[in-house]
């Protein structure tokens, strides 16, 4: 039986050796903390023409993450890639035969995977926040006003668990074509559009992105059906799911 600092010190080489998986995290900081400047910029020069109708007080923490969403894609591809990429080029057999214990396996590539996913992160919550009140001007708020650590912390927790839940359901699926084709429609078609039936949105409401998008906040709404706490809660039982899920079919599936 392999140690597992042994395995974990495998799975980091696997991680950085793949270029794709690099970019992709460098994909998620650009974008978040590009997109989120960018549009607290426009916020800040068409302040009253956004806010002017608003009744709730002006989160700035919020607008500062506005990129976000294209970061989520982006570290779901890193997700998805640090665990497929074996899949698809047949190196999971080599692993398995170097690791027997499949689910000790899948335990240190997602404490691998969690850890590289959760230092990005937090660089990315903490540059888009700061830069983003930098371009709010006399907008902005500050680190230290009340809830605003907890969502910028928030933002860097949600990134992390989507990237574990991306990489369970990876390890579902054995394939990371099919992994990216049913993520992506998922969070960025079904889950939107979801949301907006009537009907139907109650549903949505305990998908991960919706769930995820509640750590953010900074002041509760009234009419939400839960605040930050819960939405850690949720999207924690999505990603512990889909990586007990990852391992056990991994543990009775052939590779």
């Amino acid at each position: 039986m392999a140690a597992f600092p042994a395995i974990l010190q495998s799975e980091w080489t696997k991680i950085r050796s793949v270029r794709s998986t690099v970019w992709t995290l460098a994909l998620t900081f650009v974008v978040t903390l590009g997109l989120g400047a960018l549009l607290s910029l426009l916020t800040n020069n068409n302040f009253e023409e956004f806010t002017g109708n608003d009744r709730t007080p002006f989160d700035a923490t919020g607008t500062a993450f506005s990129g976000i969403l294209l970061g989520e894609l982006a570290i779901i591809v890193f997700g998805v890639l640090a665990v497929g990429n074996e899949y698809s080029t047949g190196m999971i057999r080599v692993s398995l035969a170097a690791v027997p214990q499949r689910g000790t396996l899948l335990a240190g590539k997602a404490v691998v995977l969690g850890a590289l996913a959760l230092a990005a992160s937090l660089v990315t919550a903490f540059a888009t926040f700061f830069v983003g009140q930098a371009m709010l001007g006399d907008h902005a708020t500050t680190i230290g006003s009340p809830h605003v650590l907890r969502a910028v912390f928030g933002a860097a927790l949600y990134l992390t668990m989507l990237c574990l839940f991306a990489a369970g359901v990876t390890a579902m699926l054995h394939n990371q074509t099919l992994a990216l084709g049913i993520l992506v429609p998922f969070f960025f078609l079904l889950s939107p559009i979801l949301s907006a039936v009537p009907k139907v949105k109650t549903l949505a409401h305990w998908f991960p992105d919706y769930a995820g998008s509640r750590m953010l906040l900074v002041y509760e709404q009234s009419g939400q059906p839960y605040g930050p706490w819960a939405g850690f809660a949720v999207c924690l039982a999505w990603t512990a799911a889909a990586l007990l899920g990852g391992a056990l079919v991994l543990k009775k599936r052939d590779a």
